[in-house]
């Protein structure tokens, strides 16, 4: 019976850690995974929000925050990992987006797989809990109190604003297509929270190609680019009669700034500080 006892007791610590990926899959740990690698730039820099980039040993093509990671291999993307690369790091757990190529061929090589994607402010709380919890980071030192700065960050950004700030009509341009940030989008959670209207509805999604016509007809007082690509000041048809670009009410993003804006992440309150700083400069 002590035998038997024993056992269920070992047999329950066993995998004393388990986490619900956002594929609705438990992945069961023994103890916090001590190597990690990330597919995905926001997770990576959550991990390291976190105070563990220590951990991580490898990462995605795309994860160029904090500068420490910049050291760490390169491992592909989300759509065309370096399975070789990756096993051959022998991580205890990989962390990507759910949308990854990568978590059924890793997992079939004995790999730990947790997917985790955020895509709004109550995603990135969320995503930060849970990594909290596979890092073993205790809420109150970590997750939580990292979640209460971001919120405060914003709600301060927003505060910042003038009222004419805060009254201007906002298109938020994510990628050339054009491709834009909407009102179900974080980014577009970003901008109600600044107190401006954004020109995209809930409706279309929360990152809708548009006609460019679209934008035409909605006539937004500021433009908002930030878009990484190099085709991102080339003009669409039409645009050339909207009085923002007439009145060069355009904030185009360099690569650094668009890095921080189109990532679900802890860098979120420098995103609305950015997003604060173009429309007091640019509504009037």
């Amino acid at each position: 019976m002590l035998l038997g006892l024993l056992g269920q007791f070992f047999s329950a610590h066993a995998h004393a850690l388990q986490i619900q990926d956002d594929r609705g899959i438990t992945v069961s740990f023994a103890q916090p995974p001590q190597r990690i690698v990330s597919l995905l730039p926001s997770l990576t820099e959550s991990i390291c929000a976190l105070d563990q980039c220590q951990r991580l040993v490898g990462v995605d093509r795309y994860s160029n925050y904090p500068a420490a990671v910049r050291q760490l291999p390169v491992l592909g993307g989300g759509l065309d990992p370096n399975i070789e690369g990756i096993v051959a790091l022998k991580p205890d757990v990989v962390v990507l987006a759910t949308s990854s190529r990568a978590s059924q061929r890793l997992a079939s090589l004995g790999i730990k797989v947790v997917a985790l994607e955020p895509k709004s402010h109550v995603d990135v709380q969320r995503v930060l809990h849970k990594l909290g919890l596979l890092l073993g980071v205790p809420d109150e030192a970590g997750a939580a109190r990292l979640w209460r700065i971001i919120d405060a960050s914003v709600s301060a950004a927003a505060q910042s604003l003038s009222p004419k700030a805060r009254s201007a009509r906002v298109y938020f341009e994510v990628n050339r297509g054009p491709y834009a940030a909407g009102e179900s989008s974080f980014i577009g959670e970003t901008l109600a929270r600044l107190g401006v209207r954004n020109v995209v509805p809930a409706s279309l999604g929360p990152f809708p190609r548009l006609n460019p016509e679209f934008v035409v007809r909605a006539n937004p007082d500021v433009i908002m680019i930030g878009n990484r690509s190099m085709q991102s000041m080339v003009p669409y048809p039409g645009w050339s009669s909207m009085r923002a670009v007439r009145e060069q009410r355009i904030c185009v993003f360099g690569a650094d700034e668009a890095d921080v804006l189109v990532r679900p992440g802890p860098r979120m309150a420098e995103a609305a500080r950015i997003m604060a700083r173009c429309l007091e400069d640019k509504a009037r």
